[in-house]
């Protein structure tokens, strides 16, 4: 094997090891992706139920029921732009892999580049957390302020009784 044919393979055994670690990173984005979805799935479950039963709610329990509609909806978009950004990280770590791949293969000086994408990637990660961490908060204020289902029930038998 030539020597140049050599140094290639190598350089680009060399990138394969180094693509390891936003690979892992991709991992870890794609967890906090999941457990994102799952919270705004819940969230928008919460709003539809409360939206069906908020003709059916007497006075304070509407109006109780429409401060926590606000809430879910403040909820619900803080939670697609923490997966937005997560997204965006994952997007960039992808095309950061692929520029070193692509440098190596060519043999163009693409570090710069490949430095660029990897704290663009983080920096859109940090505040994916950040976005996420708000929305955390909202939700534990929200819990306590609950309009519940069962809360419902109570005030549908003491109507129906009177």
């Amino acid at each position: 094997m030539p020597v140049a044919a050599s140094n290639h393979f190598l350089d680009i055994a060399h990138v394969i090891q180094l693509a390891i670690a936003p690979v892992f990173l991709l991992t870890a984005i794609a967890t906090i992706i999941n457990v994102l979805i799952a919270r705004l799935a819940r969230a928008v479950d919460r709003r539809r139920i409360l939206e069906e039963h908020l003709p059916e709610y007497m006075e304070d329990k509407h109006r109780q029921a429409v401060r926590e509609l606000g809430m879910l909806n403040r909820r619900i978009t803080m939670v697609i732009w923490a997966a937005a950004l997560a997204v965006l990280s994952a997007l960039l770590i992808c095309v950061l892999i692929g520029t070193a791949f692509l440098g190596a293969v060519m043999g163009v000086e693409l570090s710069r580049t490949v430095a660029f994408l990897f704290i663009a990637a983080v920096v859109a990660l940090t505040l994916c957390l950040i976005v996420f961490l708000r929305e955390i908060s909202i939700a534990a204020v929200s819990a306590r302020q609950t309009a519940g289902p069962q809360s419902f029930d109570r005030k549908k038998a003491t109507a129906e009784a009177k």
